[in-house]
């Protein structure tokens, strides 16, 4: 199967508001299903391709605070 999950979600989310947005990522968060992760990437590299430098260094740091609480 020659499925693009990229194109999908990117089809998917189109024109939805950031209500629906944050249903989303809060019920693939909440059912904590491992095949759902891809497609929350996807959102974290749309996110990642639009942040100006200081953004990414804001979203590297937040990260790297919330691993080192996982642990």
């Amino acid at each position: 199967m020659n499925f693009q999950i990229r194109d999908a979600i990117a089809a998917n989310m189109t024109n939805n508001s950031s209500q629906d947005v944050r249903s989303v990522i809060d019920d693939a968060i909440q059912r904590g299903e491992e095949h759902l992760l891809p497609g929350l990437g996807v959102f974290f590299e749309q996110l990642w391709q639009r942040a100006d430098d200081k953004e990414k260094d804001a979203m590297t740091n937040e990260l790297s605070q919330a691993f080192a609480k996982a642990q």
